[in-house]
C-alpha cells in the first residue's frame, strides 16, 4: 500500500496529463490536487491496517455460570464491486480500492466509460507495487456492466459514487441479495457569507468552490448566500473575477476552467439559465456554451435566484453559481436546508459561536468553516438525505468494508444445563 503511494507520486506528471487529456481537469489541478490526494489515500489506509482489530467483551448471563470468553473479530466483507464516476478518474477509485484492500477484500472496479484509461493505469501501478494478481480487477464498460455487478451473487458489497437516480437503482438491484451498499451521491452544496467576513476572501473561496474542475464536483458550492449588507460588493467582485477566469484546453497550464465532459449538459445548462431569467433572476456573467471543438460552458453567475428555481435545486454539474441575499441566520439556515441534498456546506464567518451553531444545524455530511472543498484521507466524507449513505475515507470509510463476528466461548467446567 505504501509502495502504491510512492509510485503514484513518482508518476505525477504522467498521471496528471492523462487525467487532463481524458476528462478535462486542468493540468495543475490534476497534478497538485488529485494525484497527491490519491497517493496519500493509499498511504493512509496502509497505515490503518494494524488498527483493524476486534474487542474482548464482558459477558454476564443471569442464572448461568460466570466463565465465558466473548470477543469480536473484524473480517473482510468479501468481494466488492466499486463503481466510480468520470470527474476524478484517479482519486475516487483510489478512495474505494485503498479502503477495500486495507480491509482485506478483493475488488472489481468499474470505472466510468468516459474515463477508463486512468483506472487501468492505476491497476498497472498496483501490479508494480506488488498487489497479487486477481486482488484488483478493472472492468471497463457501460451501465450494463455495473448492473451485472450489483446483481451478481458473489459480490458482497457495492460502493458507488455518482448521481442520485443511479444510486436509487443500485439500491433496488442490491435489495434481493441484501448486499451491503454505500452511496456517495449528488449535491447542491451551499456556502454562506456572513456579515463579518472579508469580501475579498469570500470571493476567492466561492470562486474555487464552484469553478474548480468546471463545477464538475459533487460537493461544489453552487448555492451562494451572502448577507444583505455585503451582497452588492460581493457580486461586483465575484462577477469581475469570474470574467477573468481563463477557459481552455485542460493541458494548457495557463487555464483556470476546462471543458464540460458530457455534451448533453450544455443544452441542459442553457435551459436552466434561461428559465432563471424568465423567473426574475439576473445573469451577470456567462450563461452560454462556447463554440469550438469540445464542450465548453462559460463560468456563469446567476444573481437574485430564489429557492424554487431549478438553478437552486438541481445539481447542474457545471460552472454555474447561483447567488442569493439573506437577512438573518434563521433565514439562511432555512434556505440552506431547503434542498433534497445534504452532501456538504460552508460557513464563512469569524464569529465562533455562529460558526458552531450553524455547523450543528446545517443538514450536511461535511461542514467547512472559513474554507471550501477541503478533504483529507483521515476525515470521513459522505452525505445525508439524497446525497447518499455510508462514508468514504477515515476509519469509518474502512469499516464500510469490514464485518463484525462475535465469538462466545463457554469456559465453565460444568456447562449450563438447559433441559
Amino acid at each position: 500500500m505504501m509502495h502504491v503511494g510512492s509510485l503514484i507520486r513518482e508518476q505525477d506528471q504522467v498521471l496528471a496529463r492523462g487525467i487532463a487529456e481524458e476528462m478535462g481537469m486542468p493540468l495543475g489541478a490534476a497534478r497538485f490536487i488529485e494525484v497527491p490526494f490519491a497517493a496519500a489515500t493509499f498511504e493512509y489506509f496502509g497505515g490503518l491496517i494494524p488498527q483493524i482489530h476486534g474487542e474482548t467483551l464482558p459477558m454476564d448471563i443471569p442464572g448461568a455460570p460466570p466463565e465465558y470468553l466473548t470477543y469480536t473479530l473484524r473480517q473482510p466483507i468479501g468481494v466488492c464491486g466499486l463503481i466510480t464516476p468520470w470527474n476524478f478518474p484517479l482519486l475516487l477509485p483510489s478512495w474505494k480500492i485503498a479502503a477495500a484492500l486495507a480491509a482485506g477484500c478483493t475488488v472489481i472496479l468499474k470505472p466510468a466509460p468516459e474515463s477508463p484509461l486512468t483506472a487501468l493505469r492505476l491497476a498497472e501501478i498496483l501490479q508494480e507495487a506488488g498487489i497479487p494478481p486477481g486482488i484488483v480487477t478493472v472492468l471497463p464498460g457501460n451501465d450494463m456492466v455495473g448492473a451485472a455487478l450489483v446483481r451478481h451473487p458473489s459480490v458482497a458489497k457495492i460502493s458507488f459514487t455518482g448521481d442520485t437516480s443511479t444510486g436509487q437503482a443500485i439500491l433496488e438491484g442490491a435489495a434481493p441479495g441484501l448486499k451491503r451498499v454505500s452511496l456517495e451521491l449528488g449535491g447542491k452544496s451551499p456556502v454562506v457569507v456572513c456579515q463579518d467576513f472579508n469580501v475579498d476572501q469570500a470571493v476567492s473561496q466561492c470562486l474555487f468552490g464552484i469553478f474548480f474542475n468546471a463545477g464538475q464536483v459533487c460537493q461544489a458550492t453552487s448555492r451562494i448566500y451572502v448577507h444583505e449588507s455585503l451582497y452588492e460588493p460581493f457580486l461586483d467582485q465575484f462577477v469581475e473575477r469570474t470574467r477573468q477566469l481563463r477557459v481552455g484546453m485542460a493541458t494548457d497550464p495557463a487555464i483556470d476552467v476546462g471543458p464540460v465532459v458530457l455534451a448533453d449538459r450544455l443544452a441542459m445548462m442553457d435551459a436552466v439559465v434561461q428559465e432563471s431569467i424568465q423567473a426574475g433572476a439576473r445573469v451577470l456573467v456567462g450563461g452560454h456554451s462556447l463554440p469550438g471543438p469540445g464542450y465548453w460552458y462559460e463560468p456563469t453567475v446567476v444573481a437574485d435566484a430564489d429557492r424554487q428555481m431549478t438553478v437552486m435545486q438541481q445539481e447542474l454539474f457545471g460552472p454555474i453559481a447561483a447567488v442569493q441575499p439573506f437577512a438573518t441566520e434563521h433565514d439562511v439556515l432555512t434556505e440552506m436546508n431547503a434542498s433534497r441534498y445534504g452532501l456538504a456546506a460552508s460557513v464563512l464567518t469569524h464569529d465562533v459561536r455562529r460558526a458552531l451553531r450553524m455547523a450543528r444545524d446545517i443538514e450536511a455530511g461535511t461542514v467547512w468553516v472559513n474554507t471550501v472543498q477541503v478533504l483529507s484521507p483521515t476525515a470521513p466524507f459522505g452525505g445525508v438525505k439524497a446525497s447518499g449513505m455510508g462514508k468514504e475515507l477515515g476509519m469509518e470509510g474502512l469499516q464500510e468494508y469490514l464485518t463484525t463476528k462475535t465469538v462466545i466461548v463457554d469456559l465453565n467446567e460444568d456447562p449450563m444445563t438447559y433441559y
